[in-house]
């Protein structure tokens, strides 16, 4: 089973990397550019007047040189991420007497929503420049919004009771009572019709990914079987 797990994984996210870097390079890499624009517009306006840039050092950070070598770092980046949430995928499918690519799609459209849509209620995509909490603040809160989504989604498809089923979404509702992490101030400088469209553009693009992953996980998967 484990062989069958592993293999259908890496098959699965493979495609679905690929499916997913296709879809950046039309859709969310001219926004970014557009941003990284203005990022570094204000870089050079604010280093004229000897004030430090608005996101401090982490704007030093490495990042591909070349047009080639982002377009690899984007397929390598994606392939890895998309096999890491297929195995997820397909370890969750295998524990089911129903397995098939329709069966997949549900378990995809699951972890859209655990992994993209929950976290992204209080944390949307950002681009290049916009203000956001600190990082280890951002992260925590991501990690039990989707521990905490998972639990609760399982909790409300799978069990019979219904006081379990309260307490799933309990669950589900938590990290969003509690509240995300906030900058201390927004940042306006990116133009509302970019921002808009980034954020339209990631939806699509994360959906389209996780209705990859998971139909091929379970096509996959069955076939191996």
């Amino acid at each position: 089973m484990l062989r069958r797990i592993v293999s259908a994984a890496v098959l699965a996210g493979a495609v679905s990397g690929l499916l997913l870097t296709a879809i950046q390079q039309f859709e969310i890499a001219p926004l970014v550019r557009m941003a990284e624009v203005q990022e570094e517009a204000e870089i050079a306006a604010s280093n004229s007047t000897n004030d430090p840039p608005p996101s401090g050092p982490a704007r030093q950070a490495w990042s591909p040189a070349t047009s080639t070598a982002r377009l690899l770092t984007a397929i390598v980046s994606n392939i890895v991420l998309a096999t890491g949430f297929a195995l997820i995928l397909t370890s969750a499918i295998s524990r089911k007497t129903s397995v098939g690519w329709r069966a997949g799609l549900l378990w995809g459209i699951a972890g859209y929503a655990v992994f993209f849509v929950a976290p992204s209620l209080g944390l949307p995509p950002e681009l290049p420049g916009a203000r956001a909490a600190p990082l280890h603040d951002r992260e925590l809160w991501w990690a039990g919004t989707v521990v905490l989504s998972a639990a609760g989604l399982w909790l409300v498809a799978f069990s019979k009771k219904s006081v379990i089923r309260v307490l799933g979404l309990v669950l589900l509702s938590l990290p969003h009572a509690i509240g995300a992490p906030q900058p201390a101030a927004h940042d306006h400088s990116i133009p509302a019709g970019i921002a808009e469209d980034f954020l339209r553009a990631t939806y699509l693009a994360n959906a389209a990914l996780w209705l990859a992953i998971g139909g091929l996980c379970g096509l996959f998967y069955n076939i191996k079987r």
